[in-house]
């Protein structure tokens, strides 16, 4: 009889009860794209769609246990990497991860909520840009996350430019950097990949708040399709395209009072079965 598995997601992220990012949304993208999704909580952040309240920290041990208990059972084929709010916590991932062996890994360094809070302490941009930047295969800053990586403003798409090439410096492989914030009709993201070229990819910007969680689906959704053998170049096309129809799918849909979430369901794929050899 003949035996299969499916290709499997890790994420290591903060929660949102509201649904709509952290965990949530990654094992949403995840399960919709075909992937069996497993997690690692490392932050419990009270949230709804108006803002985070509050943020309640998960030990740092808890945080190497629980990866651990997950890579020793259910090793997965890609790894999303959300909120990771003290350096301690850096620390603990890096040095946790490195006892396995080297999986395709997507950073999305939270730092700012949708709403606008500041979600990351200052002496964590030090560690992560010196211990998780190296490990991971690309990065995915939105323009206000660049702003802090680059230390300048970025406002347009020539600073966007000019901030990938700042952050580069920091010892990324490559760089997805978001253009969602642009006041443009037209959203121009960038990828910045491994030989240091650029590569745009352009959208129609939506008339909606329905937003919330946008960049937790876009990372998973990279990672995703990475676990399925794409190239990161086409799990990068891949997960914009996933994201742009999420958007579209659920921008006239009220789900609470403030930003609402993506339609991750639009169009959900059957758990993925590749055969054991």
């Amino acid at each position: 009889m003949k035996k299969y598995t499916y290709p499997s997601v890790l994420t290591i992220a903060g929660f949102d009860g509201s649904g709509g990012a952290g965990i949530q949304a990654d094992i949403k993208t995840a399960s919709a794209l075909g992937c069996f999704s497993t997690s690692v909580l490392t932050a419990l952040p009270v949230q709804n769609t108006q803002g985070v309240r509050k943020i309640y920290p998960v030990p740092v041990e808890a945080v190497a246990d629980q990866i651990e208990a997950i890579l020793d059972d259910i090793f997965p084929d890609a790894i999303k990497i959300g909120m990771v709010h003290t350096p301690q916590l850096v620390e603990t991932i890096v040095s946790t991860l490195g006892k396995y062996k080297k999986i395709p890994l997507v950073f999305d360094p939270v730092m700012v909520a949708t709403s606008g809070h500041r979600l990351i302490e200052e002496d964590t941009i030090a560690a992560i840009t010196e211990k998780l930047f190296p490990i991971a295969d690309v990065i995915t800053p939105n323009m206000d996350e660049a702003a802090i990586l680059a230390k300048m403003k970025v406002e347009t798409l020539e600073d966007l430019y000019a901030a990938g090439k700042e952050i580069k410096k920091l010892g990324c492989k490559s760089i997805l950097l978001k253009g969602g914030h642009q006041e443009t009709s037209t959203i121009t993201s960038l990828f910045y990949d491994d030989h240091d070229i650029f590569h745009s990819f352009e959208t129609v910007k939506f008339n909606t708040n329905n937003t919330h969680g946008s960049g937790c689906t876009l990372s998973s959704a990279i990672a995703s399709y990475l676990a399925q053998g794409k190239t990161l170049y086409d799990s990068v096309s891949l997960g914009q395209d996933y994201v742009y129809q999420a958007i579209d799918n659920g921008k006239d849909v009220q789900t609470g009072l403030g930003n609402g979430p993506l339609n991750h369901f639009f169009n959900p794929q059957k758990l993925i079965k590749n055969e054991m050899v």
